[in-house]
């Protein structure tokens, strides 16, 4: 039988609610269809006006901040000739009267003939991409088109491709480096003119090959793909420069940094004059970084702007901000327990002035036309919350732009006098508004019905509890419709805990997916607390954890659990634990550092041993195991698999190429040589998560399990 069978027998027995649970289906794959908040389509700024664009009923609409009707752009009329498109493509603005987007391996330019009017327009292709190509970067203002093949970079130059690299298998050029880590997404640059290219390049071939079987050949096959161990050889990284004119590339010159192995090269940005580039490198301890530049005439190194160093680490995430004049900077940095803005003088690197804000700054969403104030998003004083706030370059001082309590993400303008503001909290499904920053008037433009309301589906409770040490730590809680205080109910509890990650905040539904919600009113108290080493909280409180990953924060969650199984509406007797990646770590930990405090545990994805773990995100968190090999025992459950008390399900993707299932086979091997019963589940064809229809299978195998166990 389903489980979401037996959860509306639960119900219906439970009681005789007019309206039903959330179908665990539903829940799984309307998330974000029609159980989300409704959203209004194609919302951006034009590049270079104060007007807006919206789709609706397959037209795009552009409008003024009073929200006039300022023109129409019909689908047909960005269609390629005699070639129909379905719905809108996704589109990059290039100037308020063009844009491009791709189809297929063509990219396809659209030009109004009247400016931001669009009452005629020009559509043609301008490149046809080879076959397999992919990471197109386009250059507006000179039509150069970079992009990759396999694992080597070309540019394309008025429709003549130009062979940028031709190195051999085990280089990889112009695609993300150091595994998406140091805020990395994208391997190339272009300089302000699209005269040169800047890209990251990482030889991999010293990197051991791990192998991923894949079941859907027969006989099976293997990948193998470069995966670099805690402790191991890591990556080369290199960054090269292409001048399309010479048609010649250059390597800047890190010499000083040690062999290739030594440092991560990260946060590339172009200085304004298009002379040189500035690079964040950080030593392989990540206890050292040093904003360098070089001049990409010859690569070399000319100078150092910023140099920061921390006992635990350092971890650049942003590349520099450059201001309209070109003479200043801004650097994103922890140096003062938060995410805080340093303002520095180009090229001397001289501070002149920082914020000062005791939150974390969370992103920097535009800059003043001329250069004298900047507008952000803010967590404020109360981490569960986000702001938008307007900073003054003379002061530096943070003014709060949004009104209401909540989540606010915003878009500005060109111009930056007005805002789209998408906002939600725990009574308010979402509010879309535009908010004119001169006189902080607001104009609404969508206010989101509940996609909830045919549903039973009860308010998360949001609030702090005290850790072990009295630390106080943000929790959310979600009980059934028809909660009975006197009686007592079966809890979950789900777990992250890691860094960069917060499960907790107070947007619409508390973050808390629909899955916890379907839970809930099958009976059970659906409990998450964000313990030290989660996001949004200061420097302090994630590094909290380093070289110990897994014991501060199994510390925090034992305080809560046990708070909330001395709570009388809780049966403590029937506990269980939740959570996938560095949440399986956890979920595990907790089976086995605190035996008895759960019954049952379903862990996904889990490290087991941090020392099969990537190089980048393990050293930075736990130095290597040479260095603190009394850290990684301690954190390496395959030591305390004879302390299991209770039912274990651990859960694993087959082709998981972020924790590789060796940890979940070493696992069981211990527990096979230990004589220590724990239940096991593979998803075949599946790397780190499952996605699609296979999650209801999931998230069903999970519910029964704890069902059964409980």
């Amino acid at each position: 039988m389903r489980l979401f069978s037996l959860m509306a027998g639960v119900l219906l027995a439970a009681s005789a609610l007019a309206q039903p649970a959330i179908p665990l289906e539903k829940a799984i794959l309307e998330s974000r269809g029609e159980l989300a908040p409704e959203q209004l389509k194609g919302l951006a700024w034009l590049p270079e006006s104060d007007l807006y664009t919206e789709l609706s009923d397959n037209t795009l609409k552009l409008y003024t901040p009073n929200g006039k009707l300022h023109a129409e752009v019909a689908l047909s009329a960005v269609s390629p000739s005699g070639e129909d498109l379905e719905g809108w493509p996704r589109i990059s603005w290039e100037s308020d009267d063009a844009f491009t987007y791709r189809r297929g391996n063509q990219l396809i330019h659209v030009k109004s003939m009247d400016g931001n009017r669009w009452g005629s327009t020009v559509v043609e292709t301008i490149a046809r991409l080879p076959q397999g190509a992919a990471n197109s970067d386009r250059h507006a203002a000179s039509g150069h088109i970079a992009y990759t093949q396999d694992n080597n970079l070309f540019v394309l130059v008025d429709g003549k491709a130009q062979t940028v690299t031709q190195e051999p298998e085990g280089i990889v050029s112009g695609q993300a480096i150091a595994r998406y880590e140091f805020g990395i997404g994208k391997g190339t640059f272009w300089s302000p003119t699209g005269k040169r290219l800047a890209f990251y390049q990482k030889d991999e071939r010293h990197v051991t090959d791990y192998p991923l079987t894949d079941y859907s050949t027969v006989p099976a096959s293997v990948n193998l793909i470069k995966y670099p161990m805690a402790g191991s050889h890591s990556e080369h990284a290199a960054v090269g420069i292409w001048d399309v004119t010479k048609e010649e590339v250059v390597y800047l010159d890190f010499s000083k940094y040690g062999t290739a192995d030594q440092f991560y090269a990260t946060n590339l940005s172009w200085a304004p004059d298009g002379k040189h580039v500035l690079v964040a490198v950080v030593n392989r301890d990540q206890d050292d970084m040093q904003l360098a530049r070089f001049d990409v005439s010859d690569g070399t190194l000319t100078d150092v702007l910023y140099h920061e160093t921390d006992k635990e680490y350092v971890e650049p995430e942003h590349a520099a901000q450059f201001l309209p004049d070109g003479k200043s900077f801004l650097w994103q940095t922890e140096q003062s327990g938060f995410n805080n803005l340093l303002h520095l003088a180009y090229p001397s690197g001289e501070v002149l002035g920082k914020t000062t804000a005791e939150f974390p700054i969370t992103s920097v969403l535009k800059m003043g036309p001329k250069g004298r104030s900047l507008v952000v998003q803010a967590t404020g004083i109360d981490a569960t919350q986000s702001h938008i706030y307007r900073i003054d370059l003379k002061r530096y001082t943070l003014t709060q732009l949004t009104r209401d309590w909540g989540v606010h993400n915003g878009m500005v303008s060109a111009s930056g006098k007005y805002i789209i503001d998408r906002w939600s909290n725990l009574d308010t499904p979402g509010v879309t508004e535009i908010i004119d920053t001169r006189s902080k008037q607001i104009q609404e433009l969508l206010v989101s019905r509940n996609p909830l309301n045919r549903y039973a589906a009860s308010k998360p409770e949001i609030f702090q509890r005290p850790s072990f040490d009295g630390e106080m730590l943000w929790c959310r809680m979600l009980k059934p419709t028809y909660f009975d205080p006197a009686k007592q109910y079966p809890v979950l509890v789900y777990v992250y805990n890691g860094p960069h990650v917060q499960l907790v905040d107070k947007r619409w539904g508390g973050k808390a997916p629909l899955w916890m919600y379907t839970l809930a009113e099958a009976g059970y108290i659906v409990f998450t607390v964000d313990g030290r080493g989660s996001d949004n909280r200061g420097a302090d409180f994630e590094q909290a954890v380093h070289r110990n990953l897994g014991t501060t924060e199994v510390l925090d969650q034992e305080a809560c659990a046990n708070w909330l199984r001395a709570e009388p509406y809780t049966d403590p007797n029937r506990f269980a634990v939740h959570g996938w990646s560095y949440g399986g770590f956890m979920t595990t930990s907790l089976m086995l550092k605190t035996p008895g405090l759960f019954q049952v545990g379903v862990a996904g994805g889990p490290v087991i041993d941090w020392s099969y773990y990537e190089v980048m995100y393990t050293e930075r968190y736990m130095d290597t195991p040479e260095q603190n090999p009394e850290g990684f025992r301690r954190s390496d459950l395959k030591q305390l698999v004879h302390e299991l008390d209770g039912d274990l399900l651990m859960i694993h993707g087959n082709i998981d190429d972020v924790v590789v299932m060796q940890h979940n086979v070493d696992f069981q091997r211990t527990c096979v040589d230990e004589g220590v019963q724990v239940d096991f589940y593979m998803y075949p064809g599946h790397p780190h998560n499952v996605r699609g229809k296979d999650r209801i299978h999931l998230m069903t195998k999970v519910f029964e399990y704890i069902k059964l166990h409980l």
